[in-house]
């Protein structure tokens, strides 16, 4: 039992100490770490069918207005924003819904009906009945969403 076993002894509790830090320290920073990263790792959310209302609110040939609430999480911000479309039908059996933001710089557009068309104000863009582009620099149609239908209830699908 001389100066050799004392030695031994030191270092094994050097290391039994650091070992047991470093596992305390991991039991620490795993889960932390987790909690701080988890979130930007998620996918993205699923599509979702959102109602709007019944059908009955939508006259024939008229673009009608609704408006629904959209809440969407990137990482740790969580977003809750009014999304708007126009709802369109001539037949009364088949719809189209149309976002009321202008493809050119974001604005929104709004049905004049007097004119027949969708106009938007930021730079005199206009659409058609239909959402295409008849006049303006907006480079494409109005934005279309896919509508079902199912107990006179009209839905469009939102996400992805």
């Amino acid at each position: 039992m001389g100066e050799a076993d004392e030695l031994s002894r030191r270092k094994f509790m050097q290391t039994a100490i650091w070992g047991l830090g470093g596992l305390i320290g991991i039991g620490y920073i795993v889960p932390a770490a987790a909690y701080v990263v988890g979130p930007s790792l998620k996918g993205q959310q699923t599509e979702t069918w959102i109602r709007l209302g019944p059908t009955s609110k939508v006259e024939l040939g008229t673009p009608t207005l609704f408006t629904f609430s959209l809440q969407t999480q990137t990482g740790w911000i969580e977003n809750t924003q009014e999304v708007s479309v126009y709802v369109l039908t001539t037949d009364g059996r088949t719809y189209i819904a149309m976002s009321n933001i202008c493809t050119h710089l974001g604005c929104r557009v709004r049905w004049i009906a007097e004119q027949d068309e969708f106009f938007c104000p930021c730079h005199n863009g206009q659409f058609d009945l239909n959402g295409n582009v008849i006049g303006g620099p907006p480079p494409r149609p109005l934005d279309r969403y896919d509508v079902k239908v199912e107990n006179d209830q009209l839905y469009v699908l939102v996400g992805g």
